[in-house]
């Protein structure tokens, strides 16, 4: 049960550049326009801290998750604004390595209160495209994360995640409030997908859904969709930033709609596992 009944948010959509610095400068401009504006928690997208598929470079940019100067610029900021932070995504070394694509949810003290690294990877062969192979650089998340906070439970996930419905649909009956995609869309799966999916995890789940994107072209050469939405527990689109330039919007989610969704529709309660018979 959420303590507090509202949550002020600021929702970003940015494009990330290639180099720590770059978007270091951009988040602290954000953090300070949310605080500004009375926001308690600032979202930002996957790959908020490093966008660069230069993997020679890459190579010499990305350390551990406790070394990172984009994490640590984002500790520093919510303790200096007194926000938290959804820190969106940044690639971090992981232990076999290949990189991680590691999130992380940071309290307006400054600390890291829950670690999340992207289970599911873009491991996919778009019409028209060469391949993309995530996990040739990246490797998986291990396990799903939710954290309590004073506005509920929370769940996290990034990008890629937001086709697996089972994934959200146990944050779901685990009581989550609010469930974070911040994501980094291409332009024809964003086109066709990206916001019928969103709509459909906060419906499926009774939950504020809040996904923080990219949009634009890239340092690196790579163009994104776009559209950071939030969606609210009926399915209702509350926000969304559009398609090519980078924004904050800032709004009020009022938690009890969580509850009120659910009362309505328990699909989270009645859903049975039955055996498939072929005939």
């Amino acid at each position: 049960m959420a303590e507090r009944a509202t949550l002020r948010v600021a929702l970003a959509q940015m494009c990330s550049a290639d180099t720590h610095a770059e978007n270091i400068a951009t988040v602290t401009d954000l953090a300070a326009r949310a605080a500004g504006e009375g926001a308690e928690l600032l979202c930002l997208p996957e790959v908020a801290g490093l966008m660069n598929r230069n993997a020679e470079v890459a190579r010499t940019q990305v350390v551990a998750s406790e070394d990172d100067p984009f994490l640590l610029a984002c500790r520093d900021l919510a303790a200096a604004h007194g926000i938290w932070i959804h820190a969106g995504s940044t690639p971090v070394l992981g232990p076999d390595g290949r990189f991680l694509n590691h999130s992380a949810v940071i309290d307006a003290t400054g600390a890291i209160r829950a670690d999340y690294d992207k289970v599911h990877l873009f491991d996919v062969a778009i019409e028209g495209q060469a391949p993309i192979g995530e996990s040739k650089r990246f490797a998986p998340g291990e396990a799903a994360v939710m954290l309590d906070t004073p506005w509920g439970p929370w769940g996290l996930s990034i990008c890629y995640d937001l086709r697996f419905p089972y994934f959200y649909r146990r944050y779901g009956q685990e009581g989550a409030t609010i469930i974070f995609i911040p994501s980094a869309f291409t332009v024809p799966t964003g086109q066709a997908h990206w916001e019928v999916l969103l709509r459909a995890r906060a419906i499926e789940t009774g939950a504020f859904v809040l996904a923080a994107a990219q949009a634009g072209h890239h340092a690196d050469g790579r163009e994104t969709w776009g559209h950071a939405l939030a969606v609210d527990p009926w399915g209702k689109v509350l926000a969304d930033l559009g398609r090519d330039a980078p924004g904050l919007a800032v709004l009020d989610l009022d938690l009890s709609r969580v509850q009120a969704a659910r009362a309505q529709i328990p699909a989270l309660k009645t859903g049975r596992d039955v055996p498939l018979r072929r005939v």
